[in-house]
């Protein structure tokens, strides 16, 4: 994959998940982001196939405010314009289709610990390595990559099943992550170690 040859400089850590103690998380695959979603849609479909093929556990994050006056903070004054809670916009990407055993997290900030049960949900649940897939790579993915390193999970971080406006911005995010956050992988590769090769 051309963004792992981009950021090899950086990217000198390697490692896989353990399944048995992985979570996906599925960063604002909204109809909202559907554009920026458009290129990396069958690539993070494909993840969530091999998680629930290796039975790792899956999260769908999902960001709207119900009153940007109380609940935008920076975000509105940064943005103005914000994804409006229960809107059609709001809703997940049709082709995805969560689970009656997968998690779908509403935030209102970058990253999907803010204000959330998130820390707690994958505690409880025994994660110790987060997958992060979605967009937009460096905002909501990679805000949320860095504050799960700092609370000690293991991070992947999967270069072409995350997306943003542009590939300057994508492939800084990527450099900065392999520099101090996360291991970088491709979804091929780590959709075969999923489906074929992780401990059962």
């Amino acid at each position: 994959m051309a963004y792992l040859n981009m950021i090899r400089d950086y990217n000198i850590r390697q490692a896989l998940p353990a399944a048995n103690k992985a979570a996906l998380l599925a960063i604002d695959m909204q109809q909202y982001f559907d554009g920026i979603i458009a290129p990396i849609l069958d690539n993070v479909l494909a993840l969530v196939d091999a998680c629930r093929s290796a039975q790792a556990k899956i999260v769908y994050t999902r960001h709207g405010h119900r009153n940007p006056q109380k609940d935008g903070g920076m975000l509105a004054t940064w943005w103005g314009d914000l994804i409006e809670y229960g809107s059609a916009p709001w809703g997940l990407n049709r082709k995805l289709k969560p689970s009656s055993s997968e998690l779908i997290l509403d935030k209102v900030r970058y990253t999907a610990f803010h204000g959330t049960d998130l820390d707690d949900w994958l505690r409880q649940n025994r994660v110790e390595d987060l997958i992060i897939c979605g967009v937009m790579t460096n905002c909501c993915c990679e805000t949320t990559a860095r504050d799960a390193f700092v609370r000690d999970y293991r991070v992947f971080f999967v270069a072409d099943a995350t997306a943003t406006v542009n590939e300057e911005l994508h492939v800084a995010s990527l450099k900065n992550l392999a520099f101090g956050f996360s291991y970088i992988l491709e979804t091929e590769e780590l959709c075969r170690y999923l489906v074929t090769d992780h401990p059962r």
